[in-house]
């Protein structure tokens, strides 16, 4: 079975029209995870500076190193769609 007998709809598209389709698809659903993950991080943070005031360093080195790594997949995401957009 071809996927455009389940989605006919696809014929019509032009290649640019595709492209963009395709970066937005990869822009929103890559970016759906990191922005979970942070807000996450930050309010499990939150609650751990709330319950022990005197972890504060290490609680915020810790967290800021969980929001880098959340935020580096939202980039790849990002890259992904720009490589989609112009590349492809």
């Amino acid at each position: 079975m071809d996927v455009l007998s389940y989605l006919p709809f696809l014929v019509w598209l032009e290649t640019d029209a595709a492209k963009a389709i395709g970066a937005a698809l990869a822009m929103s659903v890559g970016s759906i995870a990191p922005a979970l993950a942070i807000g996450n991080l930050v309010g499990k943070a939150m609650e751990a500076l709330g319950r022990n005031p005197e972890a504060r360093a290490a609680i915020q080195t810790n967290m800021i190193l969980g929001v880098a790594f959340a935020e580096a997949i939202g980039i790849y995401a990002l890259l992904t769609a720009l490589i989609i957009a112009f590349v492809v």
